[in-house]
């Protein structure tokens, strides 16, 4: 009987070391495939850059050739005109030196004839000929080169950031479940606002309802693809958001029923000026010292990944993976109750959840102290 407990546990054994072996093998694929997306990414972003700067290089070559060619052409005309100084100058040194040797003073006779002497007609002619006005530089094609240049910066500005793009391509609609909210939440009628009251509502006491906690999750869940929201959290002191599993506990005071204190989810936190990811319990500091104005979340079922974003430039922010996700996930948020008046954004004492943006609608009336959602 025990020799075949000990078989038992060798075979327990060797499929565990053949597990480990796997996983470390999984390792090390995904930080291969990882680093040659990286690499292979950032051989195309220097490819954009080099042949950005070739063809910085050939249009300022270009102008600067026009302006060699002109400035040469002025310092042509300079020394023409330099030329007939020095003959005129030596012209009047000889008149004077002969004026003074003779002491006397020139006929009114000839004084009619010094604008026709030979080096008269060569310095209008020559003037004639040097009009520096006549010489410039091809400002209309300048300007179509700017024109260009402006046009180009405009496209590279509409596809990027390039992320930017790509995950709010992942835009997904969603509206808030009222039989979920806390009786302090008031949801609005088409489910795009939650906000805060102190007063305690006489709702359904429904079993999918939070009772302590100040949350409310999506009527929509989701199990496949990817899937992208905003939310504005514009001047509010304290707010969670996430996605959950539809296990998540709501009733009572456990741990579990906070958004990222349990297994079944995934949630950042600001509280006392400070962001923190949450998951199965284990607070993760975010070394964010500004205050951020939207919220991204983004999660992933082929890479069991979520995300959170900075929305405002993009910036990642944490991100968990789940490796499978094992039931479907739902948009969850605790709008808080604010608290530290002493800050600007607190002058108003109940603050909204609104706007669940999936997409990049407009907010009509939205409040700029309002945590928002876009759909």
């Amino acid at each position: 009987m025990q020799l075949k407990h000990q078989e038992c546990l060798k075979r327990q054994r060797e499929a565990v070391k053949l597990r480990m072996k796997k996983i470390s093998a999984k390792q090390t694929e995904i930080i291969k495939k990882s680093s040659a997306m990286r690499e292979s990414i950032r051989k195309k972003y220097e490819d954009i850059q080099r042949v950005l700067n070739e063809d910085l290089r050939m249009t300022l070559t270009q102008l600067e050739m026009e302006e060699r060619a002109a400035v040469t052409a002025l310092e042509d005309l300079m020394e023409k005109n330099c030329i007939i100084i020095q003959e005129i100058e030596q012209d009047l040194a000889r008149l004077t030196a002969e004026l003074a040797q003779k002491d006397i003073l020139l006929p009114d006779s000839m004084a009619g004839n010094v604008g026709n002497c030979p080096l008269s007609s060569r310095v209008m002619d020559l003037l004639s000929r040097t009009d520096p006005s006549k010489v410039n530089l091809d400002e209309p094609k300048a300007d179509q080169i700017l024109s260009l240049t402006n046009n180009m910066l405009l496209l590279i500005r509409s596809q990027t950031p390039i992320t930017k793009r790509l995950i709010k391509s992942y835009s997904t609609e969603v509206s808030l479940d009222p039989e979920t909210a806390h009786p302090k939440l008031v949801i609005s009628l088409c489910g795009d606002s939650a906000t805060y009251t102190d007063t305690w509502q006489e709702l359904p006491e429904l079993p999918g309802r939070f009772d302590t906690t100040l949350n409310v999750i999506s009527l929509q869940g989701f199990s496949s693809g990817r899937h992208y929201w905003e939310i504005d959290v514009a001047g509010k002191t304290y707010w969670e958001l996430g996605l959950t599993y539809p296990t998540i506990s709501r009733k009572g005071r456990s741990e579990d029923c906070w958004l990222g204190r349990g297994s079944d989810s995934w949630a950042i936190e600001f509280f006392d000026g400070e962001y923190t990811a949450w998951h199965g319990g284990v607070p993760h500091q975010l070394p964010v010292t500004k205050h951020l104005s939207r919220i991204g979340v983004l999660c992933s079922f082929p890479a069991g990944l979520v995300s959170f974003l900075g929305a405002d430039s993009m910036t990642p922010l944490f991100s968990f993976c789940a490796g499978a996700f094992k039931d479907c996930l739902h948009l969850a948020l605790c709008p808080g109750h604010d608290h530290n008046v002493h800050h600007l954004w607190d002058a108003h004492p109940k603050k909204a959840i609104t706007r669940i943006y999936g997409g990049l609608k407009a907010i009509p009336g939205a409040q700029p102290w309002q945590l928002s959602l876009q759909v």
